[in-house]
């Protein structure tokens, strides 16, 4: 038993040596719905709706005011629509 719950420790403390050493992009992924609060400082880019018609994925790029990414997946409605009224 005493075998079994050491290797299992040595699992752990392993897995977290791995995780610790992975690389970390530094981008947020926010999450959507109603009454998210954005801090966008600057906008980095963001999808043409344009020429879409229909609702559409879109993505939103931008730095917060403390200078980290975030991206910013959601649904929009095309503006490119030619029988809009």
């Amino acid at each position: 038993m005493k075998t079994l719950l050491l290797a299992f420790t040595a699992l752990l403390a392993t897995g977290s040596v791995f995780a610790a050493n992975m690389p970390d992009s530094g981008v947020i992924h926010d999450k959507t719905g109603f009454y998210v609060h954005l801090d966008i400082d600057k906008v980095l880019s963001s999808t043409d709706i344009s020429q879409a018609c229909g609702v559409i994925p879109a993505r939103l790029n931008y730095l917060d005011h403390q200078g980290r990414e975030h991206v910013l997946d959601y649904q929009v409605q095309g503006s490119g629509c030619t029988n809009d009224h």
